[in-house]
């Protein structure tokens, strides 16, 4: 099912756009707390991106009725890739379009995951250019670390939610070369997929959606680098009133140490603190989690991951999140899925 000769095919995750009923709440979160900078404004949207990623975007904030991701792109690894995984999808149920592409990104092909998902690929980029007064000393990143907030530093992998898991793993393995990491099953039924094509434990993640809708994002992660950043973090965020929804602590499935918030329009963002497991193994065999070592799997630690919203909530939402966890919260969890 994954080919080996298309497993370098796509380079990374490049950008994520997110709708937010409360613009002005969601860019306060990411430019104050996170010290994100802002490079450009385009209708009812604003491209921001962290001291080290290399584009000139890599979060787009959008105005928007609800909370949820807008669209994600995956940048190739060459223009003759993109033609090729364009022509892959072409050739199947999920043929997309091409367009002109965004603010600092050229020709785009977007389609579509099984599930409803809005995924582009790309390969022309712009590269930030920081002006003189933002110029780092340091070579190999792109601008200054920011005098503000508690700085990411960039971009590092996307979470969806699916009704299918399995499709939308199998999509992204034989379309896009992804190989899958770990992954976890209850009985027959896979539940959650970690995939990458680098050295990443992970760049894209699929759960399963507990209310079986379809279509709905989970979080994107920002990246620190420090594990001690998020705890830092989990300060700032209680001092101003921002919903913390479990951590710090690690993860037994990548090995990341993460911090899980809800920003103000709704979505929710992870803090990844460390780079977590790294595969160098060109044959590396997928790791299969078993539900009777979820605790394991989700947080080393122990820190508690509540059912009410981790494992029911996305966006969009037919609820507010206060709306949500008061209902959730008392229902309790749904059967095992049987299928």
């Amino acid at each position: 099912m994954n080919d080996p000769s298309i497993r370098h095919e796509i380079a990374h995750l490049a950008r994520v756009e997110l709708y937010t009923p409360n613009p002005d709440g969601t860019l306060w979160f990411f430019t104050e707390l996170l010290g994100m900078y802002e490079t450009h404004r385009a209708g009812q949207s604003v491209y921001l991106r962290g001291y080290e990623d290399p584009y000139q975007w890599s979060i787009k904030v959008t105005e928007a009725p609800r909370a949820g991701m807008g669209h994600a792109a995956l940048r190739t690894s060459s223009a003759e890739a993109l033609e090729r995984r364009a022509a892959s999808l072409k050739d199947s149920p999920l043929a997309g379009k091409w367009s002109d592409g965004d603010f600092g990104f050229g020709q785009t092909y977007e389609f579509a995951s099984p599930d409803g998902h809005n995924l582009s690929l790309v390969w022309e980029v712009e590269k930030y250019q920081a002006p003189p007064e933002l110029r780092s000393k340091i070579l190999t990143r792109p601008s200054k670390r920011p005098l503000k907030g508690l700085p990411v530093k960039r971009i590092d992998h996307l979470n969806l939610m699916a009704s299918d898991v399995t499709a939308v793993k199998e999509t992204m393995e034989r379309h896009l070369g992804f190989q899958t990491r770990e992954r976890v099953v209850d009985g027959n039924v896979e539940i959650g997929a970690w995939m990458s094509t680098n050295l990443l434990g992970h760049e894209v993640a699929c759960m399963r959606d507990t209310l079986g809708e379809r279509g709905r994002f989970h979080h994107v992660a920002m990246y620190y680098g420090i594990p001690q950043h998020n705890i830092d973090a989990a300060e700032i965020f209680r001092e101003y009133d921002i919903e913390i929804e479990a951590g710090p602590d690690k993860h037994g499935i990548t090995q990341g140490s993460f911090l899980y918030v809800f920003e103000p329009g709704g979505n929710r963002i992870e803090l990844f603190a460390d780079a977590g497991i790294l595969q160098f193994e060109p044959d590396y065999e997928t790791r299969t989690w078993q539900m009777a070592d979820i605790d394991t799997g989700l947080a080393i630690g122990g820190a508690h991951l509540p059912w009410e919203t981790y494992f029911t909530y996305g966006t969009p939402s037919k609820r507010t999140l206060e709306e949500h966890k008061a209902e959730f919260a008392t229902a309790g969890p749904p059967p095992p899925p049987t299928h």
